[in-house]
């Protein structure tokens, strides 16, 4: 036998699902590729601070400063517009993504692609 609490309790969803933007299919395939993006990037950017630190101490030629301030920063914002991404949901999103996308793209062809 339940009682009405342990029913409410049982039906109820956690916050976290109560909060969460509805995701339809294109949702979702758009999250999960900005999210991608912006955790490549952070891996890349403490990739590229490592090697540096490897460099510095073996005295060899490693990243510019600019490839050193340029890959963290690029890296942040694209976490930040990544929180938004996952945390909203329609048009603010999209743009954020898209933020995410701009952020990746940039730091790929200024430090990489040229």
């Amino acid at each position: 036998m339940s009682s009405p609490d342990t029913e409410e309790l049982a039906t109820t969803p956690p916050p976290a699902e109560r909060n969460a933007p509805a995701a339809t299919d294109g949702g979702r395939f758009w999250r999960g590729l900005t999210g991608s993006l912006a955790a490549g990037m952070a891996v890349l950017a403490v990739c590229v601070v490592a090697i540096a630190a490897v460099c510095l101490f073996t005295g060899s030629p490693g990243p510019g400063l600019l490839m050193l301030i340029g890959h963290p920063v690029a890296a942040a914002l694209a976490l930040l517009a990544q929180r938004v991404v996952d945390g909203r949901a329609g048009r603010v999103a999209g743009f954020a993504g898209l933020g995410v996308v701009v952020s990746v793209t940039a730091a790929l062809s200024l430090f990489w692609w040229s």
